[in-house]
């Protein structure tokens, strides 16, 4: 099971996340989140990031132009839209060779076969929680209705993923097509600034279940 780690800004916070190795890293190029990137990122230095971490720019309801901009900028590798954007602009998106995550907000009423019309431009999806922001609302949804997805596409699972569930989420993956999991605020000291001692537990938590299961 892959893991995200989403919403830095500081410098010395990023080094000690990418230290940690997580397979992909995401920044927040959204104004309205506590978590906005700004100014605040090292250009060289995000761009020198190994390239076995693969980096994600989030962005929601942005112009085109605005994310392809960006992911030269900081040499992405994947454009999370988080926003209402429809299947024409996750097609224009790719079409320039950047991969595509496309994220959507769950509740026990989300209609599942709407998937069909993003999934052939889309790399994966992520899953969060339907809230008042468009992520970083800190609470899971009902994983139970991720039992009617019936689609071969991997995704990402989003939405108040913490220490306190992980073994659940564990759990879900063997079931279901989970591809990894993005967290973001349940491993904050505050918003933007990631706790490296509870990632750290995190990791060590998935990957000693990844070997046990590899072994038995």
């Amino acid at each position: 099971m892959k893991i995200k780690v989403c919403g830095m800004r500081r410098q010395d916070n990023i080094e000690q996340v990418v230290a940690l190795q997580p397979n992909f890293i995401g920044f927040i190029f959204y104004d309205k989140s506590p978590r906005f990137v700004g100014e605040e990122l090292n250009e060289e230095y995000i761009r020198s990031i190994p390239k076995n971490i693969k980096k994600v720019g989030v962005f929601v309801n942005a112009n085109p132009g605005y994310i392809l901009n960006m992911v030269k900028k900081y040499d992405l590798q994947y454009a999370q839209l988080h926003g209402n954007e429809m299947p024409d602009i996750c097609r224009s998106i790719r079409q320039k060779g950047v991969n595509v995550i496309k994220a959507f907000s769950i509740d026990a009423s989300f209609n599942f076969t709407m998937l069909n019309n993003y999934k052939s431009y889309c790399d994966m999806f992520l899953f969060d929680t339907k809230g008042e922001n468009p992520g970083g609302n800190g609470l899971p949804f009902d994983w139970q209705v991720l039992k009617k997805y019936d689609n071969e596409k991997p995704f990402l699972l989003s939405g108040g993923i913490s220490l306190d569930n992980i073994d659940e989420v564990i759990a879900l993956s063997r079931t279901m097509p989970v591809y990894g999991i993005d967290v973001n605020s349940r491993f904050e000291t505050e918003p933007g600034v990631k706790d490296i001692a509870m990632l750290e537990e995190l990791f060590n938590t998935v990957r000693v279940k990844e070997q046990e299961e590899a072994e038995a």
